[in-house]
C-alpha cells in the first residue's frame, strides 16, 4: 500500500549545513519551491569551516548574502595568513603565507574577496536569507527512507522531537548529508581516492590571556610544531575564544575518551609555550580529514553535493567551498528543467562538470597539507608535496571542458597551472566594472536568473537573435549592448575594452550561463546570429 503523501515539492534537500543551506538560498533566489530537512535541532555551534574563498563569496554576492556574511565575520576581518612555529613564546616562527591577497591584485579579477567566517556564524545568515526567499527549512527532521521512480522521489521523514513521520513527494532530491551520507549508501555509489588522511579532535576553549601571548600576530591559523604537543591554533574572536585542533590516532587505539579536559589543557599549554595559561575547555568534536570522491554524482533523480560527493583535506578550505559551488551549479540546472526551458539531459552535465573539479581539487588539498606539514598529516611515501603554486587557480580558475558548454577546448585542464579568465567557454566569465544610470556594477552581478548575451557593435543583430531564442526555447535570456553610445545598455569603465577582455571582437558576442560560466563565444561577425544562437541553445538545453 502506498503511503499518504503529506507534501509535494519540486526539490527536497537532505542536510542543512553549509552546502544544503546554500542550495536552499540559490534555489529560492531562482523561484524554485523546496523543502530542506536537517536532523540536528539547530545550526552548527562549533566554529569550523571558516575559509570562504573568492568564488564562494562571488556566489553569495550575487545571491544578496555577501554583506550580512561579512558583518557576521567582522571580528576576524583583520586576520590573515598561516603561521608555523614550535611555540608562540619562542623566537622561531615562519609565515607560510602572510597575506591572502598580497598587493591587492585580486580586485582586478573579482568584485569580491576571501572571507573568514566560521560555520557557526555563517549558517544562521544562510538560514535567514534562505527563508526570506521562500525556503521551507525543517530542523530536527531526518530522512528515514526514500524510493524513486521515473516521475520523482518519495521520502519518509521523521520529526526527531515528536517521533511523528510524514511522507513527501519531490521531483528531485539533493543529498547534502555529509561524508557518511546515508543517501549515497542507499544508492550504492562507491568512492575513489586514498581514503583517510588523518584525524583531529577540535577543542574549543576560553583563555583570555592567550591574546597577550599571540600579540599582533593576527593569523587565520597557527601550526604549532612541538613534537610532543603539536596542533593547530585558530582564533574565534582574537580575545578569549579559541580553537585547537589536536592530532588523534584511533589507529593506535586512542579513543575520544582519552581526550580529558586535563589532557587537553596540558596539550594546549605545551603547544603554545604558555605553560601557566589559564584554560577553560568548552567543547570537543572529532573530525576526520580524507581524500575521497564519489564515483557518480547522481542516480536517477537523486544528486550528491558537498561532503556526500567528496571529502578533502582541510588545508586551503577547499572542501566546503567546492560543495557550495556544487550547489550553485546544480541549482540553475534544476530550475531550468523544472520551468520547462531545458530537457532532463541538462542535469547530466552536473556530474560531467563537478566530478572532475572535485578530483582535481581534493588532490590539490592533500598536496597543500603536505606542503604546510599540517599537524597530524603524514603523507604516504611518494605522495608528492613541495611548493604548490597558483592556489587561486583552484579556487577561481577551475574549468568545464565538458558539460553545458559549446566550443570549449576538450584539452582544457580542469585546474590550470595559471589563472586564465579571458572568456573561454567553460571558464568563469571575466569581471569588469560597468556603468548604467549612475550605478556601478560588475559583469558578474548580471549572472544569476538568466542566460546573458553580451554584444557590442553588432548589437541590434544579436538583440534580434536573442529574441528569437527566447521565443523558440522559452529560455530566460537577457541581452546587453556594451559601449558608450546612447543606445548601449552598459558602459565599460574608461580604458577597458569589453570585447578584448572577453576574448572576442566588437562584432562578436559572449553567452554566459546563469552561474557565471561562459557557455559559448562568437569571436567575430556571424552571418546568421539567430541561427547560430538557436543551435547553441539546442545543444545547451538538450532541446530540439
Amino acid at each position: 500500500m502506498n503511503p499518504t503523501v503529506e507534501d509535494r515539492v519540486p526539490v527536497l534537500i537532505v542536510g542543512g549545513s553549509l552546502v544544503g543551506l546554500s542550495a536552499s538560498l540559490f534555489l529560492g533566489r531562482l523561484g524554485v519551491r523546496h523543502l530542506l530537512v536537517e536532523k540536528h535541532a539547530d545550526t552548527s555551534r562549533h566554529p569550523r569551516g571558516r575559509g570562504n574563498n573568492v568564488r564562494t563569496m562571488e556566489l553569495y554576492r550575487v545571491a544578496g548574502a555577501e554583506r550580512p556574511i561579512r558583518e557576521a565575520a567582522s571580528v576576524l576581518a583583520a586576520n590573515h595568513g598561516i603561521l608555523q612555529a614550535p611555540s608562540l613564546t619562542g623566537d622561531e616562527q615562519e609565515w607560510l603565507f602572510k597575506e591572502i591577497d598580497p598587493g591587492g591584485g585580486l580586485a582586478r579579477i573579482s568584485p569580491s574577496a576571501w572571507c573568514l567566517c566560521s560555520q557557526n556564524d555563517l549558517e544562521p545568515v544562510l538560514v535567514r536569507r534562505a527563508r526570506e526567499h521562500g525556503g521551507q527549512l525543517r530542523f530536527a527532521t531526518e530522512l528515514v527512507s526514500f524510493e524513486q521512480d521515473a516521475q520523482g522521489v518519495t521520502a519518509v521523514l521523521r520529526n526527531r522531537e515528536t517521533g511523528e513521520e510524514s511522507t513527501v513527494r519531490a521531483d528531485y532530491l539533493i543529498a547534502a548529508d555529509g561524508p557518511r551520507s546515508p543517501v549515497r549508501e542507499r544508492l550504492g555509489i562507491g568512492r575513489t581516492g586514498p581514503g583517510d588522511l588523518f584525524h583531529n579532535v577540535s577543542i574549543t576553549f576560553r583563555a583570555p590571556a592567550l591574546a597577550d601571548v599571540v600579540g599582533d600576530r593576527h593569523f587565520i591559523a597557527c601550526y604549532l610544531t612541538n613534537p610532543e604537543a603539536d596542533g593547530a591554533l585558530l582564533p574565534v574572536d582574537n580575545r578569549a575564544e579559541w580553537v585547537f585542533h589536536a592530532p588523534w590516532h584511533p589507529d593506535q587505539g586512542e579513543t575520544l575518551e582519552d581526550f580529558t579536559d586535563e589532557r587537553c589543557i596540558d596539550h594546549i599549554r605545551r603547544a603554545t609555550g604558555a605553560l601557566d595559561l589559564d584554560v577553560e575547555i568548552t567543547g570537543k568534536a572529532p573530525w576526520h580529514a580524507a581524500e575521497r570522491v564519489a564515483e557518480r554524482y547522481a542516480a536517477g533523480r537523486v544528486f550528491l553535493a558537498g561532503d556526500s560527493a567528496h571529502e578533502m583535506s582541510p588545508t586551503g578550505a577547499f572542501g566546503s567551498n567546492t560543495g557550495i559551488q556544487d550547489a550553485h551549479n546544480l541549482a540553475w540546472k534544476l530550475a531550468a528543467v523544472l520551468n520547462g526551458s531545458a530537457g532532463p539531459g541538462l542535469l547530466a552535465t552536473y556530474e560531467a562538470e563537478r566530478l572532475p573539479v572535485a578530483c582535481e581539487t581534493s588532490a590539490r588539498a592533500s598536496a597543500r597539507s603536505a606542503e604546510h606539514s599540517h599537524p597530524g598529516y603524514v603523507p604516504a611515501p611518494g605522495a608528492g608535496g613541495g611548493r604548490q603554486r597558483g592556489v587561486l587557480t583552484v579556487a577561481l580558475g577551475y574549468c568545464y571542458p565538458e558539460g553545458a558548454v559549446v566550443g570549449a577546448d576538450p584539452e582544457l585542464p580542469v585546474v590550470p597551472e595559471q589563472l586564465r579568465l579571458t572568456g573561454e567557454p567553460g571558464t568563469r566569465a571575466p569581471h569588469m566594472w560597468l556603468h548604467a544610470g549612475g550605478e556601478r556594477r560588475s559583469t558578474l552581478d548580471l549572472y544569476e536568473k538568466s542566460f546573458v548575451l553580451l554584444s557590442g557593435s553588432d548589437g541590434d543583430m544579436w538583440r534580434t537573435a536573442a529574441k528569437g531564442a527566447v521565443q523558440r526555447f522559452a529560455v530566460a535570456l537577457d541581452c546587453y549592448l556594451i559601449g558608450t553610445e546612447p543606445d548601449d545598455d552598459l558602459a565599460p569603465e574608461e580604458g577597458v575594452d569589453w570585447a578584448e577582455k572577453h576574448g572576442t571582437t566588437p562584432e562578436g558576442a559572449v553567452l554566459v550561463r546563469p552561474d557565471g560560466f561562459v557557455a559559448w563565444r562568437a569571436e567575430g561577425r556571424v552571418a546568421d546570429p539567430e541561427a547560430a544562437l538557436a543551435q547553441v541553445f539546442a545543444a545547451l538545453l538538450g532541446r530540439d
